[in-house]
């Protein structure tokens, strides 16, 4: 697929939270990546608001194991701690394939859309390990991206057969790349295939509900957002004062 980039992330722990289970204030793990959380590591890899990343498909390379580590937030009502149990994925390892596409809600963006540029940038960007920090999940779960080619190596899942992880949280629809009103989360059921998951597009999933009506923002050249060659010639006009 054209506009496509391949990496593989890994990191000691990954925590990839159900909501359901932060109601408690205690925090436990899918057994997979969110596509959302995929999605946010490939957002730092490389990203602008011209273009959306689109998860294609995701290969579970390690065993699925957990652990539960005790923590000691701090409490929002008071300065004491509070006692509570998080359980992580111990050594996730994923090899990614995503693509991006432009986001058709940013006509004000439209001088921007140079697919070869936007492409050439993000494979740079994999080769240096992104330009963001990778948090797998979490901020505590520091994740490492490396370049690699889907498919190759061997995967603890290889010859698993088909499992189901039931219906789970995908991710977060944002105004500017959906309906350019609303704010929405979807539900899907992945199932994992010989350890890789084939994400559903965010708008084919099961389950869309909206949060929230939220408006977009409009980027407007001189009122909110500067090109790149106008701040350097901010900076050379400052530098010659």
């Amino acid at each position: 697929m054209r506009n496509q980039i391949e990496f593989i992330v890994h990191g000691k722990y990954g925590l990839f939270t159900d909501p359901v289970t932060r109601i408690g204030g205690e925090k436990f793990t899918y057994q997979i990546p969110t596509y959302q959380a995929l999605k946010g590591i490939t957002e730092s890899i490389y990203w602008k608001p011209t273009i959306t990343w689109y998860i294609d498909e995701v290969r579970v390379m390690n065993p699925i194991q957990t652990e539960v580590k005790a923590m000691r937030p701090t409490k929002y009502q008071s300065e004491e701690n509070d006692l509570m149990y998080y359980t992580y994925l111990r050594n996730p390892v994923y090899q990614v394939r995503a693509h991006f596409e432009f986001n058709e809600n940013r006509p004000d963006l439209a001088y921007d859309r140079n697919e070869n540029k936007h492409h050439n940038i993000a494979k740079r960007s994999v080769e240096r390990g992104g330009r963001r920090d990778i948090y797998l999940g979490t901020r505590e779960c520091q994740g490492y991206v490396e370049a690699c080619t889907f498919g190759e190596g061997e995967g603890f899942y290889d010859q698993y057969g088909e499992i189901s992880f039931g219906q789970m949280f995908h991710g977060f629809t944002y105004p500017d790349e959906g309906d350019g009103k609303s704010f929405q989360a979807r539900l899907c059921v992945p199932v994992m295939k010989d350890g890789i998951i084939q994400f559903t597009r965010p708008e084919e999933c099961e389950i869309i509900r909206t949060i929230h009506e939220e408006p977009m923002k409009s980027f407007e050249k001189g009122k909110n957002f500067t090109s790149v060659d106008e701040e350097y010639e901010m900076i050379f006009e400052e530098v010659d004062k």
